[in-house]
């Protein structure tokens, strides 16, 4: 089995100067979504570039057969272009949401906040081919407050199990998620204590790919991967 993991597009709160103008569940902004269409064009008909591929055994592009993401806006809209170049539907997962959940923090005046994130009618709304879960629901999907750093790693650790577990099959899945829930899921796969000491850090659009050998093996072809973006398009 391969995995392509995926960071979303460039977000409107990844472009805010002052952290005071957050807002609880950000869209893409319109650098955000070119990066999702050029991304979207490269797992479509770019290489992998390790070396049996370069070799010339992948001249149809990454081969993906399941596409996964996560329940926030930012990255609903990164994998609308993929499954569309793809012929591949969306399935939400709700458990690779990034750390903290849906919340703004109001500081001393108001505290934290937790907010419901998009309900189900609204995701179908704007993405009515997408697959979703019973956990999006009429009341949205998020039901606390801020998610601390310990649980964001627990769920990372189940996310990565669960992962495992289709490891002898041949489908090659990509995965849309966060920058630190991704750095989260590394560590679970690579069986390294949580911590902030080693991130893994990934940019706007950056993709991390793993093959899970049927003999338990993990390789790990490359990890931030940004050359298919321009230049200009780097954030």
């Amino acid at each position: 089995m391969e995995l392509v993991l995926i960071r979303h597009g460039q977000s409107t709160n990844n472009a805010l100067d002052k952290v005071q103008n957050r807002v609880c569940d950000p869209p893409l902004t319109e650098l955000g979504r070119r990066q999702a269409e050029i991304l979207a064009q490269h797992l479509a008909g770019g290489t992998s570039l390790t070396l049996w591929e370069a070799e010339g055994h992948n001249q149809h592009g990454y081969g993906i057969t399941r596409l996964y993401c996560s329940p926030m806006w930012r990255a609903l809209q990164t994998a609308q272009p993929i499954g569309l170049t793809l012929g591949l539907a969306p399935e939400v997962w709700v458990e690779v949401h990034e750390h903290g959940g849906i919340f703004l923090d109001y500081g001393e005046a108001g505290g934290i906040v937790g907010y419901p994130g998009k309900t189900r009618a609204e995701m179908l709304a704007e993405f009515p081919n997408y697959v979703l879960p019973e956990g999006v629901t009429d009341e949205g999907w998020w039901h606390g407050g801020r998610e601390d750093r310990s649980a964001c790693y627990g769920r990372a650790i189940k996310v990565a199990a669960r992962v495992r577990e289709q490891a002898a099959g041949e489908e090659r899945i990509a995965l849309v998620s966060h920058g630190d829930f991704l750095d989260a899921l590394l560590k679970a796969f690579f069986n390294q204590l949580p911590g902030r000491q080693v991130y893994y850090h990934h940019f706007n659009a950056a993709i991390t790919r793993l093959d899970f050998r049927s003999d338990g093996h993990l390789d790990v072809q490359y990890v931030n991967r940004v050359d298919h973006l321009p230049p200009d398009l780097m954030s």
